[in-house]
């Protein structure tokens, strides 16, 4: 089987979610006697070996912009892709819905895991919802398979256009070392700070979060943890609070340090608003963390309800009670920090999501012999 894997930054590139995906499932797949090719950002990447762990590599350039930059170095992805004539392809990202069209013209069954909804985050302006919204509609015609990874986007996909989708979860990583002195470079203490992370956009509610911890009596400090790689007015006005309550530590990079950043925390608070199966999320789960978590369908799921986690409302208010009651409460947190982990199933496993992923695979080809 050859199958080609288009829409993320590349490989071995890890930045977020897609990239630690095609990271996880190609390594798994080569294993496997599969052959994988992962198509790059040129640009990202300084040295370009043709090949690494088994994975085949392709370098395709691209328009650097904010908006653009991916859409196009997918269309020359595709381009290029299909002359190669793949079994399949796997397209990560539902910003190229619309570019399915390309290899359905050449014959090319496709995948394509679709994430969250886009189209509803406040970082875009009202073009750019029309088209995601629009993209992931286009996805729904032009590709033979959609993926989520959550039951609740599963039902947006069938609500929304009409269309089943085949979930499969996002994977959990591995624990990391215990070494504790990782956090001395912050200057904070085990069980003495709330944690949050993500990228400081409006949908991940980093704002309502320190507001809410800010107004509460909790003598704990508050650490968030990342950035945006660019300059906007929502994360100038999170990096400009200076309180010492709050800990702002920017972009941390070292796994190790993050998974000391999750296991000694008091308490993992989840603001993601938007998409399915959060990959902060899965961390907090795997790590054996005591999670408080904005309510939405999405997080309840992975939370299976109030079993692993508490929940709290939009709003600094409920945010102040939730971090008041957690401080009270320590009891209730150590027994959420002891079964956590057990919000870990079979789903989530690495190998048993590759599975899934080849049994797709097959299922596609089958179709088309």
């Amino acid at each position: 089987m050859n199958i080609a894997i288009i829409g993320s930054r590349g490989y071995p590139y890890v930045y977020s979610g897609y990239e630690t995906f095609v990271k996880e499932l190609s390594e798994r797949l080569v294993k496997k006697n599969i052959k994988v090719t992962v198509y790059c950002h040129k640009g990202l990447f300084i040295h370009r070996p043709k090949k690494l762990n088994g994975i085949n590599l392709k370098y395709i350039p691209t328009i650097e912009t904010k908006s653009l930059s991916q859409l196009i170095h997918s269309f020359l992805s595709f381009i290029n892709c299909c002359f190669e004539k793949p079994d399949l392809i796997l397209v990560v990202n539902v910003a190229n819905g619309p570019l399915g069209i390309i290899p359905k013209l050449f014959g090319i069954p496709t995948l394509i895991n679709v994430d969250g909804l886009e189209w509803l985050r406040p970082k875009w302006n009202v073009l750019g919802s029309f088209y995601f919204k629009f993209a992931a509609r286009m996805a729904t015609f032009f590709y033979d398979r959609i993926i989520n990874d959550s039951e609740e986007m599963r039902k947006v996909y069938l609500k929304l256009f009409n269309k089943d989708s085949k979930v499969i979860a996002y994977g959990a990583p591995n624990s990391q070392n215990q070494d504790n002195s990782l956090l001395d470079v912050f200057d904070i203490k085990k069980n003495n700070y709330y944690l949050v992370i993500g990228r400081l956009i409006p949908d991940n509610n980093a704002d309502l979060i320190i507001s809410g911890f800010l107004k509460s009596n909790s003598t704990k400090k508050l650490v968030i943890v990342g950035d945006v790689p660019y300059n906007d007015i929502y994360s100038k006005k999170i990096k400009g609070i200076l309180n010492p309550r709050v800990v702002l530590t920017g972009y941390v990079r070292n796994s190790k340090r993050l998974f000391q950043l999750y296991k000694n925390s008091y308490a993992y608070i989840h603001g993601h608003e938007f998409g399915g199966t959060n990959p902060t999320m899965i961390k907090a789960l795997s790590y054996g963390t005591a999670i408080l978590s904005l309510d939405t369908p999405f997080n309840r799921e992975m939370l299976q309800n109030d079993k692993f986690g508490l929940f709290f409302k939009k709003n600094p208010e409920s945010i102040k009670k939730i971090i008041e009651h957690s401080d009270a409460n320590y009891d209730d947190i150590k027994i959420m920090k002891n079964k956590s982990h057990l919000g870990i199933t079979e789903k989530y496993n690495w190998e048993f999501i590759t599975n899934q992923y080849i049994c797709e695979f097959k299922l596609l080809l089958s179709k088309v012999l």
